[in-house]
């Protein structure tokens, strides 16, 4: 009977919707090693068979937890961007409104961050179906790159990557094609800022930096200017652009 009460109440919501909120608390206590079927099933008041009936194994709700992730906090960024496309602002602006953005949902949801951009779940093998929700943050920083690009606004690097270009096929076509002369190299350049945002990001959530800056939330601001010059955008300091 207590079994067939939980299950009733757990599908007036949308069982997955239960089991992934059980799952997500779990990533709170225990992180992405600690999570398992009857872990969940406990922290969600559910039968063991009915999580696996929704997600057969472990590696089933991991991916989901995955995506969920990613599409969340890509969704932010795009949000970010289109109010600050919306209100006029440059490229380096609107910039600036997804880092920020990405910052946000990364505080607001730590145990999700270090999810995807932590150490690897051991055993843990991401497939397919995660990288397009992957692809949302590198998108949305190579649609701001691209648009300053076809606008003139951005700066010629001091000297190109040297060599062939780094590239593999993918992100060429994620960025739209590739650039010409003098800026052949500029999706380099963005997957470096890409990085550097990311970096920066699991050193602000893990408090790498905590005892090194006055003002964690103006450092990373800082930050972002100074990885955009890379790609030749100027980030306005000081503007409000949330």
């Amino acid at each position: 009977m207590e079994d067939s009460g939980t299950r009733s109440a757990g599908e007036s919501i949308g069982l997955p919707a239960v089991i992934k909120t059980a799952a997500r608390q779990l990533l709170v206590k225990s992180g992405a090693g600690g999570l398992s079927l009857d872990a969940v099933a406990r922290g969600g008041g559910l039968a063991v068979t009915d999580v696996e009936a929704v997600f057969p194994h472990r590696d089933a709700l991991l991916t989901a937890l995955v995506v969920d992730a990613y599409n969340e906090s890509g969704a932010a960024m795009e949000q970010a961007d289109r109010a600050a496309g919306d209100a006029g602002a440059s490229a380096g602006a609107r910039l600036l409104a997804v880092a920020r953005a990405l910052r946000r949902w990364s505080f607001d949801n730590p145990a999700e961050f270090a999810l995807i951009y932590g150490s690897p779940v051991p055993d843990y093998h991401a497939p397919q179906d995660t990288v397009p929700p992957a692809s949302r943050t590198p998108a949305v920083l190579a649609g701001i790159v691209r648009s300053a690009l076809q606008a003139g606004d951005l700066t010629p690097p001091r000297r190109a990557v040297p060599g062939p270009p780094l590239l593999l096929p993918q992100a060429v076509e994620l960025f739209g094609g590739a650039p010409e002369a003098p800026f052949s190299d500029v999706i380099e350049r963005g997957i470096v800022l890409w990085s550097n945002l990311i970096g920066l990001l699991v050193f602000q959530v893990f408090s790498r930096t905590h005892d090194s800056v006055r003002d964690e939330s103006a450092f990373f601001d800082f930050a972002i200017a100074v990885a955009a010059e890379g790609v030749g955008l100027v980030v306005p300091l000081g503007e409000n652009t949330d």
